[in-house]
């Protein structure tokens, strides 16, 4: 039920330790949230917007007043209506109301009384109270109770870096098995291999893809290796690590209805106040997810290179025509999803270098940049997942390999000299190669005029050099 359907009037005023304010009387944000809104008009991006962060808030409010429940800390009314609240807004409701930015500049206690707020207004509403009547469900005293901004907001952070991760994980793993498929399908499909850009060995897409598909599956273990020290998390710290505020057996109560709720066994760390003051473990998160970044950006920029031309180009490869290139020049088709994959990268370093520097910053016994931290980390997993799942379904799955042409670029080449080397010498195969280029013949054709080289006998010559066993 609403202020106004209480009968209270158009407004109502809350008060804090700053003075009075006048809100709507069936706002859902208070006194804190206003003034906030008023100090950090920052980034344009709320917190509603941050669904992970905001789902995992939902689920610790769920957990502590669960908790403070069950040591009567709360009464069963008042810890329902908060329980229920916390549900729906967990479940994708109310995030309209979660308007802090996210960049605010409170070391995180905006967003936190922004939660708090809502969820006591909204709770207020289950229990048929007027919004704002605090005597009954208090953001502070009810919502925050046995907790802090400063293991509250750490904890959210750490289970929505572990959920978006996973996802991230999930969709390397999608991309390393496309790129083997294509290493299967085109295993005997030579080509020319390039170094520093200039002619070098004969080899075949199956090696290309299947080196793209192990990079990439490397980068996705390393990166879920990296994710569950988020499952440590440091609720039950309270404000510096000593857990003052918290009612006797609020903590192994909170952790094991949050385990619950998330699904996921979570520990608590081996010291809570170097859980309070560091965060080494976000950057880290954040350095794999700009290398896996950087190793996207070379596949992008590979399959630019290898795709280019038509006619002026290499194409080698064949892109899917997903749109028009231009607005000038017809029929012009641009390699716009690898592309995509480079730009995003790009993004993801800029990111890092904001996560690892605010990890770095925090003063004595906390680090009050984690939003920004959050935020930023957040982001790239986000961006580089949509750019991958795009790049694998729209690119990778319907990329050709253009034999006929690979062969020409092979064939024309005297970096196949060095198939010669074990058989004639170094020196006399140089001698060839510049026998080859003074008559205007490729080497494989002059190396064929001399003898050395049976006609029908090259491709599969070339293909057990490129693909010659290792034992």
């Amino acid at each position: 039920m609403s202020g106004d359907q209480c009968g209270v009037g158009e407004f109502r005023t809350e008060r804090d330790m700053l003075g009075t304010m006048e809100l709507p009387a069936n706002s859902a944000i208070g006194i804190h949230t206003a003034r906030s809104l008023e100090n950090f008009r920052i980034s344009g991006r709320t917190l509603g917007q941050c669904r992970l962060l905001v789902r995992n808030l939902a689920l610790v409010k769920n957990a502590a007043a669960r908790a403070n429940g069950e040591i009567s800390a709360l009464d069963a009314a008042v810890a329902g209506a908060i329980v229920a609240t916390c549900e729906e807004i967990a479940a994708g409701e109310h995030h309209d109301h979660l308007v802090c930015d996210i960049l605010e500049g409170s070391g995180a206690t905006s967003v936190n009384m922004n939660m708090n707020e809502v969820i006591a207004n909204l709770a207020l509403d289950r229990l048929g109270c007027a919004r704002g009547d605090y005597s009954r469900v208090h953001p502070n005293d009810h919502v925050n109770l046995g907790q802090s901004t400063n293991d509250v907001v750490p904890t959210a952070t750490r289970l929505a870096i572990y959920d978006s991760g996973s996802k991230l994980v999930r969709a390397l793993q999608h991309l390393a098995s496309a790129l083997r498929r294509k290493a299967e399908e085109h295993g005997e499909v030579l080509r020319l291999g390039r170094t520093c850009l200039q002619d070098a060995q004969p080899m075949t897409f199956g090696q290309t893809f299947g080196s793209y598909a192990a990079a990439v599956e490397r980068h996705s273990l390393m990166l879920d290796s990296l994710l569950e020290p988020m499952l440590t998390i440091p609720l039950g710290g309270t404000a510096i690590g000593t857990g003052f505020g918290m009612g006797a057996g609020y903590w192994p109560s909170a952790l094991h209805h949050l385990s619950a709720l998330t699904g996921r066994s979570l520990q608590a760390p081996a010291d809570f106040f170097d859980a309070m003051q560091n965060a080494d473990d976000l950057a880290r998160v954040s350095a794999e997810v700009r290398l896996a970044a950087n190793l996207l950006w070379k596949i992008g920029n590979d399959f630019i290179i290898l795709a280019s031309g038509p006619d002026g180009g290499l194409g080698e490869i064949q892109l899917p025509r997903v749109q028009a290139g231009s607005s000038i020049m017809p029929g012009k088709v641009n390699p716009v999803l690898p592309m995509t994959l480079c730009q995003v990268a790009l993004a993801v370093n800029g990111n890092d270098v904001a996560v690892s520097l605010a990890a770095q910053q925090g003063y004595l016994d906390l680090n009050h940049y984690e939003l920004l931290i959050a935020d930023r980390l957040l982001d790239s997993m986000a961006m580089i997942e949509g750019a991958v799942l795009t790049f694998t379904s729209r690119c990778v799955e319907n990329l050709l390999p253009d034999a006929r042409r690979s062969w020409d670029h092979l064939r024309h080449s005297s970096a196949l000299a060095t198939v010669l080397v074990p058989k004639l010498g170094y020196a006399a195969v140089s001698r060839l190669v510049e026998d080859a280029q003074a008559r205007g013949r490729s080497f494989i054709d002059h190396a064929v005029a001399e003898g050395h080289l049976q006609a029908d006998d090259v491709k599969r010559a070339l293909l057990d050099a490129a693909t010659r066993s290792r034992d």
